[in-house]
């Protein structure tokens, strides 16, 4: 279905119309044929193809030993996976939902993202945490927290988080080849979203660097900075806000952690104007470091308006349909926020 931000494809090259869900099983199937030290865990990652189909035909393709279904326990198979990481293999750790992770945090945590720093390096843990992130349709408070900020809090961790196709899959196969532990927070309503994927991303050596934002659209007059989900609503805001003249620069960030405040920075200095958005709570949240950054840097000087935040509501995610809409950041709270910024 048509959208405003869909960008036409270049008639001299070869692009593809390919689903976030295709573009990571492309991933994963790469890497599994790679390198043989690769293998996936998680709960009907294998028999059943995946909850979201994500690992569709990988079982049949690789086997038990690289393609492994197991318990509902997260504590139980993501402690497997570390394991074997520490060992020398490079798992891919599933979870169904970045809520479940919860039930999985001391290991992510105290386990993966701190050996290294305990052990002065002699303990490597390349692992892969990767599944569904924050709010979905309809799935209330316990299925739909942005780990975000969580995640993005600890040191010892890369966190990574796409949006289009071309960021997924050079996202996953960029953090399955990293030597840290990765947690890469994708959405559960971008599965099935179909967007246009270069002839380089079709390459089985592309790969998106961690750590590095992009530049989905130019403008003069306010930055717009998110990730995943939002991002599209960012570029449907900017494309109603250019029929009345203004001009938004739409920056995804792709990684939270390492994050990359030297675009957002150099696009502060051109637009002096600022606007965050993002799924999570407010409070704490990947749009208040942002705005933390560029106050203590020296873009703070180009500002001419305050940096504003568009967030999702201060409470946990309520389950009836016109509540939900109202708790998640809209095309029309960011159009508000833009004009609040610019005072028009």
């Amino acid at each position: 279905f048509p959208r405003p931000w869909r960008v036409p494809p270049c008639p001299a090259a070869r692009v593809l119309q390919v689903t976030v869900r295709d573009a990571l099983n492309q991933a994963l199937d790469e890497e599994l044929e790679r390198d043989e030290r690769v293998f996936l865990l998680g709960e009907e990652v294998a028999q059943y193809d995946g909850a979201y189909k994500i690992s569709r035909g990988l079982w049949k393709k690789y086997g038990d030993k690289r393609v492994i279904d197991t318990p509902i326990s997260e504590m139980g198979f993501a402690g497997i996976a570390v394991g074997a990481a520490m060992a020398g293999l490079r798992p891919v750790c599933e979870f169904m939902t970045f809520n479940f992770s919860m039930q999985a945090i001391d290991q992510v945590i105290n386990s993966a993202a701190k050996t290294c720093y305990m052990s002065a390096g002699a303990i490597g843990v390349p692992i892969v945490f990767r599944g569904p992130n924050g709010a979905s349709a309809g799935v209330a408070a316990q299925h739909s927290q942005c780990f975000a900020a969580w995640y993005g809090h600890c040191p010892g961790l890369k966190v990574v988080s796409p949006w289009s196709a071309e960021d997924a899959k050079g996202l996953l196969k960029a953090s399955i080849r990293d030597d840290n532990p990765v947690v890469m927070l994708e959405n559960e309503l971008l599965y099935g979203v179909p967007f246009e994927m270069s002839e380089q991303a079709q390459l089985k050596d592309f790969i998106i660097p961690i750590g590095k934002a992009k530049i989905e659209r130019q403008g003069t007059h306010i930055t717009l900075v998110s990730h995943s989900r939002p991002v599209g609503h960012c570029l449907e805001a900017a494309a109603v806000l250019a029929k009345e003249g203004v001009e938004c620069e739409v920056i995804n960030l792709r990684t939270i952690r390492p994050m990359d405040i030297e675009t957002v920075e150099a696009s502060v200095v051109k637009t002096n104007h600022l606007v965050t958005v993002e799924g999570g709570w407010p409070q704490f949240g990947v749009g208040a470091e942002i705005c933390a950054r560029i106050m203590e840097g020296s873009a703070f000087n180009y500002l001419d308006a305050p940096a504003v935040r568009v967030t999702g509501a201060d409470v946990p995610m309520p389950y009836a349909k016109i509540l939900e809409d109202n708790c998640i950041p809209q095309v029309k709270d960011i159009i508000f926020a833009v004009k609040k910024t610019l005072n028009i």
